[in-house]
């Protein structure tokens, strides 16, 4: 199972009988699942259909369903009104005609307004059914083509959050290689602050000189951190392999990893070292940014 993105589209487009129609969906990035619908006048159940079928497929997002229906020109249905045409032959009938004026004919009586009726059967039911139905498959298409969207920009948005966790490791084991973090290193630095402020000032305690100088050494240790980011790198690899909705714990492991990149930096007691915390941080932000458009 992959991740999918928060953000797509789909559109379905049909006519049924007199009927054009038009689904859209437009999906992006949201805390929870919003779902919100404009159509037609007249045709509300079907986007509470909508929203039914999104909530199945979905579970974050900010949804924006639309479905307009619209009349298009159809072949009206000719009929003719026998009961007028009855009732005007009956008419004519009854008056004696002058001489030299003929009867009427047949086309004279059905131009008369009221014995041909052309409509088009709107409200009928077979056409009403048949509308439902084209709709109802409109939207199963729309809601699965937007769900193919949405996961395909999470398989890309897998491979960039991947390719991020990479930079981390990579970080974080530079971090851990430096030279400066390295005891010897620590030592010659730290006897090296004691013996300038012997030097300053013989009223120092060199015995606690030394005591405080073993508490920063000890504080300066990022040992801890750097495990705590291997350990963050790992949950959020087996996330990306889990798949599913796994954003919030994403968004959740990217803070984990900024204060355990802000923590380093604090306590960097060489400039390599802070540079590398730099980048770190660097990084993560971009993976933050970044695991807020998963799902």
């Amino acid at each position: 199972m992959t991740i999918a993105s928060m953000t797509g589209f789909a559109r379905e487009t049909g006519v049924s009988g007199p009927f054009r129609w038009a689904w859209e969906i437009r999906s992006v990035n949201g805390r929870g699942l919003d779902i919100r619908l404009k159509t037609t006048p007249g045709y509300e159940v079907f986007g509470e259909e909508a929203r039914v079928a999104l909530s199945k497929a979905v579970t974050r997002g900010t949804c924006h369903v639309g479905l307009v229906v619209s009349q298009v020109d159809a072949e009206p249905t000719v009929r003719i009104n026998e009961v007028a045409l009855a009732a005007v032959l009956a008419a004519i009938g009854r008056v004696d005609l002058p001489d030299g004026v003929r009867p009427a004919s047949l086309d004279g009586l059905l131009g008369l307004r009221g014995i041909v009726e052309a409509s088009v059967e709107l409200d009928a039911p077979e056409v009403q059914e048949a509308l439902a139905a084209d709709l109802k498959a409109g939207l199963a298409r729309a809601v699965a083509g937007l769900s193919a969207a949405r996961t395909a920009e999470g398989e890309a948005l897998a491979a960039v959050l991947g390719e991020q966790l990479d930079r981390i490791s990579a970080s974080s084991a530079a971090a851990a290689a430096n030279p400066a973090r390295q005891p010897e290193a620590i030592r010659a630095r730290l006897a090296e602050q004691v013996a300038l402020l012997l030097g300053a000032s013989q009223a120092l305690d060199p015995q606690r000189l030394h005591q405080e100088a073993a508490l920063l050494a000890a504080k300066a240790d990022i040992r801890e951190e750097l495990d705590r980011l291997v350990a963050h790198v790992a949950a959020a690899r087996s996330l990306l392999a889990e798949g599913g909705a796994c954003g919030r714990k994403l968004d959740f492991l990217a803070q984990e990893f900024g204060r355990e990149a802000n923590t380093l930096c604090a306590k960097a007691n060489d400039v390599s070292l802070t540079a590398i915390g730099l980048d770190l941080k660097a990084t993560i932000d971009q993976f933050r940014e970044q695991s807020q458009n998963v799902e």
